[in-house]
């Protein structure tokens, strides 16, 4: 084998996974056709789940520098616009109507327990591309750009993966390659889904009197158009079906064409910096794994980007992945622990693309649709609804179907602070499983140190709670009751006699 673990693609999510595997000690090579990173402009947010992902880590200062970089050019962006004035507290957008966080019933159970993760938002997928790209060099992920995978045969013990000029074998291949996956598509995974309906174009555009474009997000009776909240940043959406040719260059004239229809004014485009387009084309695979064979990010599941969630769920199927295939390939647990995967991350990329569909049916501009949105404008317009709608945009809704009966297992874990000064996040760094002993294991368990780190504290937040048995991927997996043996078997392995 020339390495234990080949990712095809280095985007952020094929990056997040080699990571992953890099701290268990896996071999694993990216391939990249791309000669550099993909600077197209794409998501411009990351909800909670992805900042614990990053804190766990401790890539914390990281995403904050990013964050403020960001708030920078918001804020120059908002006072060349007019007066200076506070930036609005907003909680996020469903459909394009803005959840005011003013309305934000922050003391809902479900924001509980973020820690320091919970401040952080405002980052774009190409700061976290950079973030992990550094991140991938630290740990010595073999990334290799301008090699495009071109095929592969794959058997009972491993993947041959071909590529110009050559051709590397390895026992595992995971397709983090994009929605027009080729790895998908040769390995034959069922792809079922719904057609694509609109248009739409995302871009960041030089302009000649900009001021007479709406910042924010606008309805008008032919589509949708936003402005900003970056200089030049501009989004349509036209309701007349898909693109004739989706792999067409994006002209000049196509952006402002197609601006023009939306907001109705006649702006002129003079420089394009950044430009995609996108359909609501919405698609998931039946399963994520194939034999050697897995899936990630957009190759597992394709959605319009509405409500910014295609970047989190990648980077969720990573992080899920990551620790699980490396216990396979490390031996220390069975090739079964993989279809967990499936299992776990399939439900939430299938609400996902009920997620978007919805928000399409709502910006449609014909009469039925602007009176249902009408009436979500108003159910937004509570406190019970903005902290409906925020709890899904953020994801701390999102739980697990595991054993146990305590509200924790399947979510999550806190970032509880500990007596001894630390918080439970500064024990995941180094990507192993944590067993957080607060004075309640159950005395009959026969720890072993070698399967999970075991940290012996008291946490004055939580003075009832036993302990807690945090998976790598920040899960909880334990927190009370007599199965932790077993959960301990099976996400750990059994103990060695």
């Amino acid at each position: 084998m020339n390495h234990d673990v080949i990712i095809a693609g280095g985007g952020p999510v094929g990056l997040m996974l080699a990571c992953e595997l890099r701290l268990h000690g896996v071999s694993v090579a990216v391939l990249e056709r791309l000669t550099e990173p993909d600077r197209t402009i794409k998501a411009g947010a990351i909800n909670v789940p992805t900042a614990e992902a990053f804190y766990r880590r401790g890539l914390l200062p990281e995403l904050a520098a990013a964050q403020d970089e960001s708030m920078a050019v918001f804020r120059s962006f908002m006072k060349d616009r007019g007066p200076a004035k506070p930036p609005p507290k907003f909680a996020g957008h469903f459909a394009a109507i803005w959840l005011s966080a003013d309305l934000l019933d922050e003391s809902d159970p479900d924001f509980a327990g973020q820690g320091p993760a919970g401040d952080i938002g405002f980052v774009s997928q190409q700061q976290i591309e950079a973030i992990l790209d550094r991140r991938a060099a630290e740990l010595g992920v073999d990334v290799r750009r301008g090699v495009e995978v071109t095929g592969f045969d794959a058997d009972d013990t491993g993947v041959t993966v071909h590529m110009e000029p050559e051709s590397m074998r390895a026992s595992w291949l995971v397709g983090c390659d994009g929605g027009r996956s080729l790895v998908r598509k040769a390995a034959g995974f069922e792809f079922p889904g719904t057609a694509p309906e609109i248009t739409g174009h995302q871009a960041v555009v030089e302009m000649d009197g900009p001021d007479r474009l709406s910042r924010g997000w606008h309805m008008t009776p032919t589509g949708t158009y936003a402005h900003g909240p970056n200089p030049g940043r501009v989004l349509t959406v036209e309701f007349d079906g898909p693109p004739a040719d989706r792999d067409a260059e994006i002209t000049m004239a196509e952006l402002e064409k197609s601006l023009r229809a939306v907001s109705g004014v006649d702006v002129t485009i003079t420089g394009v910096r950044s430009a995609t387009r996108f359909t609501d084309n919405a698609r998931q695979a039946t399963t994520y794994r194939l034999g050697h064979v897995l899936l990630a990010g957009d190759a597992a599941h394709v959605h319009s980007p509405f409500g910014g969630q295609g970047l989190n769920l990648g980077i969720g199927d990573a992080v899920n992945l990551g620790w699980k295939l490396a216990a396979v390939v490390r031996g220390r647990l069975p090739e079964d622990l993989l279809d967990t995967y499936t299992a776990e991350r399939h439900p939430i990329g299938a609400w996902v693309l009920d997620w978007t569909r919805a928000q399409i049916a709502l910006m449609r501009p014909d009469p039925h649709a602007r009176a249902i949105r009408a009436v979500v404008g108003e159910l937004v317009d509570t406190v019970a609804g903005t902290t409906y709608f925020a709890k899904k945009i953020s994801g701390v809704w999102q739980r697990y179907d595991l054993p146990g009966d305590h509200p924790l297992v399947g979510r999550s874990a806190p970032d509880l602070p500990l007596d001894d000064g630390t918080r439970l996040a500064d024990h995941l760094r180094g990507g192993a499983g944590v067993l957080l002993d607060l004075g309640g294991l159950p005395s009959h368990v026969d720890l072993d140190e070698g399967r999970v780190r075991t940290v012996r504290t008291r946490c004055p937040d939580e003075p009832n709670l036993p302990g807690v048995l945090v998976r790598p991927d920040g899960v909880v997996a334990w927190a009370g009751g007599d199965a932790l043996a077993d959960a301990l078997t099976t996400w750990f392995g059994a103990r060695p006699k």
